[in-house]
């Protein structure tokens, strides 16, 4: 099976810092893969990569057998990548909907498709069609992520990319979050997450990789890892 992602030998710098080391990494379509490491391993900042965000100075990211690494964030949205970014970086005083339209900027033509697919939005999170109308920053924890992640799937992405969703959030609206991720991959959307909380991403995963320092250490199903003792003392707690 081709990738949908490819990632071979990427390397970045922000400043004088390299945060990214030599990382490889393939997912395939329709895959739910996890991204493990403890903060500061560089899992937001190889996101931000992918997304266009921060430039590698060597290797190279093919998207769907297309060449991204030198492509526009806008770009890289259009052909099917959307990042929803640690801190959920929402318009505090924009509107829930006006948020939520912001995520489809790359789509602005398509006036019909995109209230489907608000309205999809809607479907996955019917707390953000109640509080439409509500200002973004008067939202709780667990509503400001449901909406950051409505407004990533604006754009109708064929690979979603989740960075921290759980951070900050009660175990419960956890347990919500991490359900909902799992019913948009059985939407056919591919996703991989970024989390800290390696047992909660280990079990609705079907692998996953481990970054430490930048560098890719470890891979392996989600049963492997779950298992190995090394990624059980330093994630897992157990």
């Amino acid at each position: 099976m081709s990738a949908l992602l490819e990632l071979d030998d990427v390397h970045c710098s922000i400043g004088r810092h390299a945060v990214i080391n030599g990382v490889s990494l393939g997912i395939a379509e329709g895959e739910l893969v996890c991204l493990l490491g403890a903060n500061g391993a560089g899992k937001s900042s190889l996101f931000k990569t992918i997304s266009g965000l921060i430039k590698p100075t060597r290797g190279s990211i093919v998207f769907e057998e297309e060449a991204i690494h030198r492509k526009s964030p806008e770009k890289i949205v259009r052909l099917g990548v959307s990042l929803c970014p640690e801190g959920r970086r929402l318009f505090p005083k924009l509107s829930v909907k006006k948020n939520l339209m912001m995520g489809a900027y790359t789509r602005y033509r398509e006036r019909q498709a995109v209230a489907e697919t608000l309205r999809e939005a809607y479907e996955l999170f019917p707390i953000l069609e109640e509080r439409g109308d509500q200002d973004a920053g008067t939202l709780s924890g667990g509503e400001q992520q449901m909406l950051a992640i409505g407004r990533a799937l604006m754009s109708r992405p064929r690979l979603l990319l989740l960075d921290e969703p759980s951070l900050g959030l009660a175990p419960l609206i956890v347990q919500k979050i991490m359900e909902t991720i799992v019913n948009i991959n059985r939407g056919g959307v591919t996703v991989l997450l970024s989390e800290q909380n390696a047992s909660m991403a280990l079990s609705i995963s079907s692998r996953g990789y481990v970054l430490e320092n930048g560098r890719m250490v470890m891979e392996g199903s989600a049963e492997e890892l779950a298992d190995n003792e090394e990624v059980r003392k330093a994630y897992i707690g157990a």
